[in-house]
């Protein structure tokens, strides 16, 4: 018999008024969970929760604070094989990348509780005699967070246990789509020992949950990751809002991967086919577009193809996988439909993009790689979020970065190269936020800012102690002794 598993608000576990199933993508007979769905009166009363719990949570001790986070820390990663398992079947990622994930998790809190003991202020004179001023940050308040399925641990980690840290109130909606890792993380949180209404669960659609947390005068800010489309309407809600929120947003990509002539082949299909396809292509840092120049790209293009033939796409949770599932069927939906795209703008299907059937039914998708695409295609400006990627010959370093750089996003960018001063110009010049030389264009270590530049990013980074600029504010404040 399956569990109803419900929303938290104000230190208690409620019923909702609906019911979301959680669907394993390796093996859609496969129900994970059921989920209560909270509504608008019980959003808001989640808000009203936090709220009411600000005042005494902002002005907790240090020593409190860590504390809550470090146990928090400490039961994630001691459960990272369960709960790795927990992400592998609701998300389809593999499940050693199921495990790395929550054990990032686990290291967010814990880099989170060490800095809710290192956050200082400034002591200085003023310019006008006898006068101290003091700089010191405060937490925000209410923060409302909307994460996204495709890192359903680790990116609640890397919003909540911040916002934690510096004194702030949370409500937090999961992803509908994947609720179980957003679920077992806050039934973790609720036992850390953190006063009723600090942290609330609210598990829901982004129409009702996520609309009432844009509308609420009591949300103080908005941490946002998913979709260019829905980042750009939270941020307008923000603003015409009254008061006026803060916001954070991380969104799409199409970051590039060159490969210079002077690459090792080896490592260039390497940190190819692990930027562009592993976790199913489903990172918003997948290196999509491959651009390679003229001299390696025949030679690029046959160590690629033979690489994927020998990938091993199948269940999430069997050994060996190197790929998973798709997460669901609109997503499929939306791969296929951007391979056909390919296709018809005249890009050359060079290998896979077929369904897979495997020993039980799931959203398996061969990965696939387009030859012959240009910078103008579709493929080559547009997210797909998927096992999709194409290479796009360039003839030489110079035209090589002008591409990587024609593109509205700007959230990660790699380059392999053996030449120190290709890649210090890469570097340098770059338009992205984050920049890899000889490494996929995923992955960050848990203790440096995430965030990226153009249509990818807006406000404050993301992780490490940079995260501090958006969970709190600044005061400035005058003393005259007498």
């Amino acid at each position: 018999m399956t569990v109803l598993q419900k929303n938290f608000i104000g230190g208690e576990w409620v019923d909702g008024s609906g019911i979301t199933k959680n669907i394993n993508p390796s093996n859609t007979n496969d129900v994970v969970g059921e989920y209560a769905k909270a509504d608008k009166a019980q959003t808001e009363k989640a808000i009203a929760a936090a709220k009411a719990a600000a005042p005494a949570w902002g002005r907790s001790t240090p020593q409190e604070r860590f504390d809550a986070l470090n146990k928090i820390s400490v039961e994630i990663l001691a459960r990272k094989e369960e709960l790795g398992r927990l992400l592998a079947r609701e998300e389809g990622k593999t499940l050693p990348e199921g495990i790395g994930e929550v054990a990032r998790a686990g290291q967010i809190f814990a880099f989170f509780a060490g800095e809710a003991l290192r956050l200082t202020g400034e002591k200085g004179a003023s310019v006008r005699p006898g006068l101290e001023v003091e700089i010191t940050r405060e937490p925000m308040g209410v923060v409302g967070m909307i994460t996204p399925w495709n890192f359903p641990i680790a990116i609640p980690a890397w919003k909540i246990a911040p916002a934690l840290c510096y004194g702030n109130t949370v409500v937090f909606k999961p992803a509908e789509l994947v609720p179980g890792c957003g679920h077992a993380l806050s039934e973790i949180i609720a036992r850390s020992g953190i006063p009723a209404g600090v942290f609330n669960l609210v598990v829901g659609s982004g129409s009702v949950v996520g609309q009432t947390l844009l509308e609420s005068p009591d949300v103080a800010a908005i941490s946002f990751t998913g979709s260019v489309q829905t980042g750009r309407k939270i941020a307008q809600a923000c603003v015409l809002s009254n008061p006026m929120k803060k916001f954070q947003l991380e969104m799409g990509g199409k970051n590039p991967l060159v490969v210079l002539d002077d690459a090792d082949l080896k490592v260039a299909v390497e940190v190819a086919v692990n930027g562009a396809y592993f976790s199913t292509g489903q990172r918003c840092t997948a290196s999509s577009r491959l651009i390679v120049t003229a001299g390696i790209h025949d030679r690029f293009v046959a160590a690629m193809t033979e690489r994927l033939k020998g990938l091993t796409i199948d269940d999430a949770l069997k050994s060996g996988v190197h790929i998973g599932p798709v997460v669901d069927q609109s997503q499929l939906d939306q791969d296929l439909r951007y391979i056909k795209i390919g296709q018809d703008e005249g890009a050359k299907l060079a290998w896979g993009g077929e369904l897979l059937n495997r020993e039980t039914p799931g959203f398996y998708l061969q990965p696939a790689l387009f030859t012959e695409a240009n910078n103008q295609m579709r493929i080559a400006r547009e997210e797909v979020f998927g096992p999709v990627a194409c290479v796009i010959r360039a003839k030489d370093y110079e035209e090589a970065l002008a591409i990587s750089n024609d593109t509205e996003f700007g959230l990660a960018s790699g380059i392999c190269t053996t030449s120190l001063k290709y890649a210090s110009h890469y570097k340098r010049n770059s338009e992205a936020g984050m920049v890899m030389v000889n490494l996929p264009t995923a992955g960050v270590d848990y203790h440096v800012p995430f965030g990226g530049r153009k249509g990818s990013s807006y406000g404050a980074r993301e992780q490490g102690a940079y995260a501090r600029e958006f969970y709190t504010t600044v005061k400035t404040a005058y003393t005259f002794p007498g």
